[in-house]
């Protein structure tokens, strides 16, 4: 058995796929919004982010394995100097606000591999569910500025992407030999995922 669960082929394509559905619904509300990141004094890659899917992590570390392995060594060096800090903060009552290990000079060099609430944290977004409650996330502190008093702001809605994502996972878990029941639980940052191996599944 191998020592670290690798993206079997088809599924790297259909979350390729999935991404590109995301980008093109965050890029229309930026262009409904005239919304930028262009000149923001400000930088999302310092926000503290969960993620919680194996499928995005064995994606993010695929991404890495790309890397030459002196990259590689540089940006686990980073994360572990992300976590140190992050878990002071926490320690302490504080929402960490660190530098994401993969941001060099302002900008993601595993873009093409970011994770979703990478591609859609900006602008505004819902999500609604079959009881029909509706979560609501405002974007970021310029977005928000940009639609204070606007009415009828418009908004991606992550269910439907959520719900590919998740049906991703569950047939991630399946190759895997996962039952519902037994698939790990997910909870960490991206400098946790950099420094831990994403866990296969069972043996054959």
């Amino acid at each position: 058995m191998n020592d670290e669960l690798a993206l079997p082929p088809e599924l790297a394509v259909r979350i390729t796929a999935l991404y590109r559905r995301m980008e093109k619904a965050y890029d229309l509300v930026a262009r409904q919004l005239d919304f930028s990141c262009a000149g923001c004094p400000d930088n999302c890659c310092d926000s503290y982010f969960l993620h919680h899917t194996m499928i995005e992590w064995a994606w993010l570390r695929q991404g890495l394995r790309e890397l030459p392995p002196a990259r590689q060594q540089i940006i686990r060096e980073r994360a572990a100097a992300y976590r140190r800090e992050a878990d002071k903060r926490l320690a302490t009552g504080r929402q960490p606000a660190v530098m994401c290990p993969l941001n060099e000079e302002g900008r993601c060099i595993l873009y093409a591999h970011r994770l979703m609430i990478c591609r859609l944290h900006g602008v505004p977004s819902s999500l609604s569910f079959p009881n029909g409650r509706v979560q609501r996330f405002p974007g970021c502190f310029r977005c928000q500025e940009l639609v204070t008093g606007r009415k009828g702001v418009p908004t991606v809605e992550r269910a439907s992407l959520l719900r590919e994502l998740a049906a991703l996972e569950g047939e991630l878990a399946a190759g895997q030999g996962w039952a519902p029941a037994e698939r790990p639980k997910v909870k960490k940052t991206i400098a946790e995922m950099i420094l831990a191996a994403c866990p296969p599944g069972k043996p054959g």
